[in-house]
């Protein structure tokens, strides 16, 4: 009985830390956020159509179609606007993508 504590005490810690291992959250302090109007614009620059738009993981999330008319769905960091994570209707393969500026 007594070998089942740390166990379970590394059991605890080693999930608690896994929310921080999530990779496409946003960490961004909301008075940094720049307005939804700005995403807006980015995303049109990009050619994208936005059916949707809202707040996720801390992300703004877009929900929409490309310019080659492909349903897709994207996470946004809101204070540089890059795109965080971007999946298209039918991909099995998320691309995570930090060094995207607009």
């Amino acid at each position: 009985m007594k070998t089942i504590a740390p166990c379970l005490l590394a059991l605890t810690l080693g999930t608690s830390a896994l929310p921080a291992l999530a990779g496409d959250d946003c960490d961004a302090p909301v008075d940094r956020w720049q307005p939804r109007d700005a995403v807006l614009r980015m995303a049109a620059a990009q050619g994208w159509q936005v059916q949707r738009l809202k707040i996720d993981d801390g992300c703004y999330e877009i929900r929409g179609s490309d310019a080659e008319g492909r349903s897709f769905k994207a996470k946004i960091d809101p204070q540089t606007l890059a795109i965080v994570k971007l999946k298209h209707q039918g991909q099995h393969e998320r691309k995570r993508l930090r060094e995207h500026q607009p």
